[in-house]
């Protein structure tokens, strides 16, 4: 693991330098502007800053306006372009399934002699608190409820299920599973690769426009390269302000429920406090921005973790255990015998506009938010990631988190249909109150609910500043020419500007506005990530051909002459690692 963080995410010297990293002149930031503490690239970073307030000043002041703009964009999207999303993401399962099974699964980040940074525990305790923390935290137990109530059109045809019946809990998990599993992970994943594998395997610039180097080259560093990172940015900002919106919403009705069951007391709930709590968080996101990745992100990411397996755990012993595992076990059954149905389920062939209405509201909205979300995401994870192979990076980041991911909607979302089968009113709560009371509603069916509600609103709140932090720092990468390594106080700044975006769009359009940023920045985007799989392709191929060429193996034949090195083969052909110790093969 990496001593400080100078030394993170530092490029492969020696023979990945020599033999792989293109023959250019130019380095990640050789033309940013340095000064006042800053050092930022001279286009993407004034052109974001303009844009964005653009946007942020005219949803402010267009008003109602501006909400109507917000729902005809939206209802458009899905209309128009929701079979695009749908294929799209299936493209981005088949493509990194591909590139982990392949030959190319073999190929390690940063190189042969690259290592790992982070133990695999802080790698995934990162890269799952980047993810979806916050969203899972908002919708586990209300997105089951709403399809526990109102059948997904999927399974909703002749013999299906009853709402509000125990035969309506599968397809309600069923479904959730679906928005939360595979899919949105594949995103990351090829996000990730594409951005660690240009970074550092080619020593590129750790920006999107470095992906792209097969079909541009030197055009990277001009105007092409300007408009693939500005629309980064924008779907990095707006994805990770809608993630920000939920969270802080969840926060203010946390607060008030512990008020209201230790202190028979109120907190207010609505824009102008969480606004303030926007403030407050925002504030303790600088402070761990300040820390570093070492002593803010990962700490507070282990945290995360270990808050998470806390309640996961007091959910399964003090809730409904046998009901919660059967409802894995089941659920996960009906998610995986319908997984092809429907991933590529469009409604087309569905009666009335329920089924269309369905998938612009949750299924296309995940993945437009999804897809928003992966440059933030995705950079993070690459950040992170040097020195572990292609295959163990596309497995750790699609099976793991998904897997997680179902245990925790089981458990949270089985115990609210167990509650709600047994009589409770948590459908009545979320109908009048929306979706934010629907965890603490479920927990208070339960021992210590008022303890458990501190530690979930303790948790939205970490998640949250982690959240902020790593955006940061990824918007931090993009708007300073790619480089690893930048001035503390530009992170504080953009932790700042999210805070400040994400308090103002509440203020002038809601959730709405918000929900209607992420899904179209994540339009444009998604063709960029559909663009992306083939210039991943290529990157890879090239990697593989350098492995096999003769040059390399006279160069790793030079090494084990001049010193005490350990090399390991795959298939006592092509070299996937040098280090000290005894040569191996892996066959």
């Amino acid at each position: 693991m990496a001593d400080s963080e100078e030394t993170t995410g530092e490029m492969s010297e020696g023979l990945q330098v020599e033999l792989f990293h293109p023959d250019s002149d130019r380095e990640p930031g050789d033309t940013n502007y340095q000064g006042f503490g800053f050092d930022i690239h001279p286009v993407v970073f004034p052109v974001a800053l303009a844009l964005i307030a653009l946007f942020v000043a005219a949803t402010i002041l267009l008003g109602d306006q501006a909400a109507t703009v917000y729902t005809n964009v939206f209802n458009a999207i899905n209309k128009y372009f929701g079979w695009f999303y749908i294929l799209a993401a299936n493209v981005f399962i088949v493509t990194v399934l591909y590139f982990a099974v392949s030959k190319y699964g073999q190929i390690r980040i940063g190189g042969v002699e690259a290592e790992t940074e982070f133990s695999t525990f802080s790698w995934m305790a990162m890269l799952f608190s980047a993810g979806m923390g916050i969203g899972l935290m908002f919708f586990s137990v209300a997105e089951p409820m709403y399809f526990f109530d109102d059948i997904p059109p999927f399974f909703a045809g002749a013999g299906s299920a009853q709402a509000n019946t125990a035969a309506a809990a599968g397809p309600a998990l069923a479904q959730t599973f679906f928005h939360w599993g595979i899919h949105p992970w594949a995103v990351y994943a090829l996000v990730g690769l594409g951005l660690a594998f240009f970074s550092f395997n080619r020593g590129l610039p750790l920006t999107f426009r470095s992906i792209f180097w097969p079909l541009l080259g030197e055009r990277i560093y001009g105007w092409p390269g300007h408009v693939i990172d500005l629309v980064t940015v924008f779907a990095t900002l707006f994805g990770l302000s809608t993630s920000l919106g939920l969270g802080v919403a969840q926060v203010n009705t946390g607060l008030d429920v512990v008020a209201g069951q230790l202190f028979g007391a109120s907190v207010p709930v609505g824009t102008w406090p969480q606004v303030a709590l926007i403030a407050g968080i925002t504030l303790v996101a600088t402070a761990s921005v300040a820390a570093g990745l070492e002593g803010g992100v990962k700490r507070l990411s282990t945290l995360n973790l270990y808050l998470m397996f806390a309640m996961l755990g007091f959910l399964l012993v003090v809730g409904p255990t046998i009901y919660i595992l059967d409802a894995l076990v089941g659920g996960l059954g009906t998610y995986l015998v319908n997984l092809p149905g429907l991933s590529l389920f469009t409604a087309a062939f569905a009666a009335g506009e329920g089924a269309k209405e369905f998938l612009g509201s949750w299924t296309i909205f995940y993945w437009g938010w999804w897809i928003s979300w992966s440059p933030f995401v995705g950079m993070f994870i690459a950040r992170i990631s040097k020195g572990r192979t292609i295959r163990e990076f596309v497995f750790g980041v699609l099976v793991l988190p998904s897997l997680f991911s179902f245990v925790w909607l089981a458990t949270f979302g089985g115990s609210a249909l167990s509650a709600q089968l047994g009589g409770a009113g948590i459908l009545a709560a979320l109908s009048n109150q929306g979706q934010t009371i629907a965890m603490f509603s479920m927990l208070s069916q339960y021992p210590l609910g008022a303890l458990s509600s501190i530690i979930a609103t303790v948790l939205v709140i970490t998640f949250f500043v982690t959240s902020s932090d790593s955006g940061s720092l990824v918007v931090d990468h993009l708007t300073s020419g790619g480089k690893h390594d930048v001035p503390k106080i530009q992170r504080v700044f953009w932790a700042l500007t999210e805070g400040g975006v994400a308090a103002l769009l509440l203020l002038g359009g809601g959730l709405d506005a918000l929900q209607t940023a992420a899904v179209s920045t994540g339009l444009p985007f998604a063709v960029i990530l559909l663009v992306m799989c083939y210039t991943v392709y290529l990157g890879l191929r090239n990697e593989y051909d350098i492995l096999e060429s003769e040059e390399f193996a006279d160069h790793i034949e030079e090494i084990t002459d001049r010193e005490e090195v350990a090399v390991t083969s795959s298939g006592g052909d092509v070299v996937t690692d040098i280090s000290e110790g005894e040569t191996t093969s892996d066959d």
